[in-house]
């Protein structure tokens, strides 16, 4: 297959997976696997993140408005009843730094797991068993709306949110970064879900979650790959005029399936829930497993 049509490919895989909660790792590996890329070359495990990067950074443009509604009302909040820990731009912090820390002391076993299929197949499997479990639970509250009597869903809109939700959502996103496959939107969104919110709210927050925590690990990534180090370095000066071309198709594609995809989800959440996210990993997964086993290796 031509380089140009693969990294078309697998731009569209990683725009369309990066957010909805099915793991876009589990997705490009396994695309990066049937089409036979080498993932002990270097340039190609830049690629991944150069494409990771490109559908992070439709996230700041989506959410431009609100993220400048945000900064002007910073500490206090459009209301008034916020401070500076509990504005919603202090809780993205707060639960990045949760994240940030234990992953990155876990660097070592992050690496290890990151190509394993069985341990994606394996946490597509269950991560989408417990999303499916979450979502019924609440979804009788999400009908019911904010007004209903007794209510499990406290917190509706990402202004409403706590610290102790925030850190409680920041530490379930280590288990994405621990054991690829889980999908850091999934944990984030029902981490969220399970501590009192609303699908939109949690939603939302995994969205702004999601720029720091992305944005500093593909950064940090493509900063160690283009200085030479790290695993199968690649430096800039090894990337010629066909590889870059190759790395703007990704990234380009990934960006804009990427945007598509973000507007898309908030809609379709909801109105609909994750129910069909969590029957496709379950599928997806299975289907994993059966592959890996029947190649008798992990």
């Amino acid at each position: 297959m031509h380089d140009y049509l693969l990294s078309l490919l697998l731009g569209i895989v990683e725009g369309l997976t990066e957010f909805l909660p099915v793991s876009s790792t589990a997705h490009l590996r396994i695309s990066e696997a049937l089409l036979n890329v080498s993932l002990s070359s270097g340039y190609w495990k830049m690629y991944t993140i150069v494409i990771q990067l490109g559908a992070i950074l439709c996230l700041p443009i989506y959410f431009r408005h609100r993220i400048a509604k945000f900064i002007s009302t910073f500490p206090r909040g459009e209301r008034g009843d916020r401070t500076v820990l509990t504005h919603p731009l202090s809780l993205t912090i707060i639960a990045f730094v949760v994240t940030a820390i234990p992953a990155f002391l876990l660097t070592k076993i992050i690496g290890k797991h990151l190509e394993s299929l069985f341990i994606m197949g394996a946490s597509l499997l269950i991560g989408g068993i417990v999303m499916w479990i979450v979502d019924a639970m609440k979804a009788p509250w999400e009908k019911a709306g904010p007004s209903a009597p007794g209510s499990h869903i406290h917190t509706w809109h990402m202004e409403d949110m706590s610290l102790l939700q925030s850190v409680w959502i920041g530490a379930c996103q280590i288990l994405s970064a621990v054991f690829p496959g889980t999908s850091r939107s999934m944990s984030t969104i029902a981490a969220g879900q399970v501590a009192g919110m609303s699908r939109a709210s949690a939603l939302e927050f995994s969205f702004f979650l999601s720029i720091p925590t992305m944005v500093a690990a593909t950064g940090y990534d493509l900063l160690k790959s283009l200085r030479g180090k790290g695993d199968n370095p690649i430096g800039v000066s090894e990337i010629d005029a066909h590889g870059w071309i190759v790395l703007v198709i990704g990234f380009v594609v990934s960006f804009i399936v990427a945007y598509g995809s973000v507007a898309w989800f908030m809609a379709w959440v909801r109105r609909r829930g994750f129910t069909p996210f969590a029957i496709y990993r379950i599928v997806v997964g299975t289907a994993v497993l059966f592959w890996v086993i029947r190649l008798g290796g992990h």
